[in-house]
């Protein structure tokens, strides 16, 4: 695998980390004013409509995907709908950083999974930083205290569900755009919680409200694009990590909105999820170094 493409699977996932977690911001700024599967349809449905016009210009509808490529496809944009669900769930009882600490143990599962299922080399300097930032995350969630509720154990089935997301979406064939999957997952969660809707009165929104779901929108078509790119470049086992920098979004974004000030115990744990993904990056272009070298030295 070239390194150049794990350094800009690095790159991706901090991006789609950023989008996702301004995505929960928003979305949080709204808890208890309108019903969740409201807000999912409106942001669904907005969208669905700004990515049906990207993938028309782009040429992604013309895309035509194979059976298998349906099969997973489906499988993704499922687990897509159970983590939505999960995480506002838990997003709207909890405090955006220790919801978003939790989904922290992804990195784990994640390259678990593509180590058992495809197979990938996982380095033990890797596994080391992985399990140093794993337990920053402890410092950070500290389930052995009084804090922890019932509300994790959302945040943790959304862990499960965002693992399958991301293996299903490993596996797509590249003539499958990126924009097409978007499309189809923005598409379905209209659906599904349009459907869920039915029946339920419409609660009236103001202005405030309306600009937020539409920038929530705009930036879950970050969010979406990126976390499926980033899926299909690169090694999962060095992208994974990367997800520990949504801990410092929700961490600043918790506190200047929020008002909710972490403990020390929190702030350390922040500073090893950091040093952790330093090193990965640190130790990737150590390496990419000494991959430039060796022709030279071959030549002499």
């Amino acid at each position: 695998m070239p390194r150049s493409e794990n350094l800009l699977a690095a790159l991706t996932m901090m991006a789609s980390m950023a989008f996702f977690v301004v995505n929960d911001t928003a979305m949080k700024m709204m808890a208890g004013d309108v019903p969740l599967f409201q807000l999912l349809m409106l942001r669904g449905a907005i969208t669905s409509l700004l990515v049906a016009v990207l993938a028309w210009r782009m040429g992604a509808f013309r895309a035509r995907p194979t059976g298998r490529d349906w099969r997973l496809i489906s499988l993704r944009t499922g687990a897509e709908i159970g983590a939505t669900v999960c995480f506002l769930t838990a997003l709207f009882n909890m405090p955006i950083a220790n919801v978003t600490a939790i989904i922290q143990v992804l990195p784990l599962t994640v390259t678990l999974g593509a180590a058992l299922i495809f197979g990938e080399t996982v380095g033990w300097r890797r596994l080391l930083a992985i399990a140093i930032g794993f337990v920053g995350v402890m410092l950070i969630v500290r389930p052995w205290s009084e804090a922890v509720t019932s509300w994790s154990v959302y945040a943790l089935l959304a862990v499960l569900c965002i693992t399958v997301r991301d293996l299903s979406t490993r596996r797509l064939s590249a003539a499958t755009p990126s924009l097409f999957v978007t499309f189809v997952t923005s598409f379905a969660i209209m659906t599904v919680f349009g459907l869920l809707q039915i029946g339920e009165p419409f609660t009236p929104m103001s202005i405030r409200e309306v600009s937020l779901v539409t920038f929530a929108a705009i930036c879950i078509i970050g969010a979406y694009l990126f976390s499926i790119m980033v899926m299909r470049i690169g090694e999962i086992s060095f992208s994974a990590p990367f997800r520990f920098t949504s801990l410092l979004w929700a961490l600043l974004l918790g506190w200047v909105v929020f008002g909710d000030w972490t403990e020390p115990s929190v702030l350390v744990g922040a500073g090893v999820v950091v040093g952790s993904g330093l090193f990965m990056l640190y130790r990737e272009a150590q390496l990419a170094r000494q991959k430039m070298r060796e022709p030279r030295l071959r030549l002499h």
